[in-house]
């Protein structure tokens, strides 16, 4: 680790107190003047930091770079040797991610991006990435599972999502089937889950988790196509760091115990839409009825003004306006 990683996790470690040059020195085992060269090299990096000559360093309280130091802080004691890389840029955490999948990339390798300059949503959709405003994150797993052991890993990324939110900022999350968390009414993270599976056999060799989460992305950055409907975190207290590693830790908790009952129990209490009337499609066509429930494998059930019974395994719902 560089002596500018070093300071960060300190300093990181210790956003609520100033710590001095001398004391920074003492730790690392270099000179005062080394420490005040990387101080001003992290400053040019965009570190916010605070220099007081009778108190020391401290990282500015809105300071919210994403680094390895910063989410490995929170990590839980298992997940901190996951492989971590954090761009600045790069066109898509999943894109990314599937092409270091055939690299042979290890399973649990996390890409995380400050920006994207072609994020990816489902059904061939963009997610706006703005630099510095959300979590952009995508997760290998290589399961070597069956398909139907693996089908419910958005459901699992979903709830880890919400709970994460829940914690943190004290709000209300929901989850509109299968892959979007909305918060006041407004979309304020798209999950897009891509697997790749062996025909023959039949076993998911890897599956790549995308998250995308708009934290303090303002109205006006929207596009105007999204403007009115989606959303952001707007969180005064919480750090991207922060949020990011509770998310890792909450999604390989639920990653090993996919086969729990408790799982899709919870995805049921964060629905947006269950017991509602819903707009949804099926065979190209578009019908009106009730999300009645949830199943095992994550499907949703619906109910149509008839009282005929459809299962949905995927597709795009969305709460009928009367």
């Amino acid at each position: 680790m560089s002596i500018k990683s070093k300071i960060i996790e300190i300093l990181e470690q210790n956003r609520d107190s100033s710590i001095s040059g001398q004391e920074l020195a003492n730790i690392l085992s270099v000179s005062r003047t080394a420490i005040w060269k990387n101080v001003q090299s992290l400053e040019k990096e965009g570190y916010d930091i605070n220099a007081s000559t009778n108190k020391g360093y401290q990282l500015n309280k809105y300071n919210d770079i994403v680094s390895n130091e910063g989410i490995k802080i929170f990590l839980s004691k298992k997940y901190k040797n996951l492989p971590i890389n954090i761009h600045k840029t790069i066109d898509s955490t999943n894109t990314y991610a599937k092409k270091i999948t055939i690299d042979g990339a290890e399973h649990g390798t996390i890409i995380i991006a400050n920006e994207q300059t072609s994020g990816k949503g489902r059904f061939g959709r963009s997610f706006f990435s703005p630099v510095n405003t959300g979590i952009y994150l995508s997760i290998l797993f290589r399961p070597k599972k069956n398909i139907a052991d693996t089908s419910v890993i958005t459901i699992a990324a979903a709830v880890a999502v919400c709970k994460v939110i829940q914690a943190l900022t004290n709000t209300n999350p929901k989850i509109k089937w299968v892959n979007d968390i909305f918060l006041n009414d407004k979309k304020i993270c798209g999950i897009l889950t891509e697997a790749v599976s062996d025909f023959e056999s039949g076993i998911v060799e890897s599956v790549i988790v995308g998250i995308g989460i708009n934290i303090k992305t303002t109205k006006e950055q929207f596009p105007k196509e999204i403007k009115e409907t989606a959303g952001s975190l707007f969180p005064n207290n919480i750090y991207r760091n922060q949020i990011i590693a509770e998310i890792i830790n909450n999604l390989f908790e639920l990653y090993n115990n996919l086969s729990d009952k408790e799982l899709i129990n919870k995805y049921k209490e964060y629905s947006l839409i269950l017991n509602k009337e819903i707009t949804y499609f099926k065979d190209s066509k578009k019908y009106v009825g009730k999300a009645i429930d949830i199943n095992k494998n994550g499907n949703l059930i619906v109910e149509d003004k008839n009282g005929q019974i459809y299962i949905l395994e995927s597709g795009e719902v969305t709460l009928h306006k009367k």
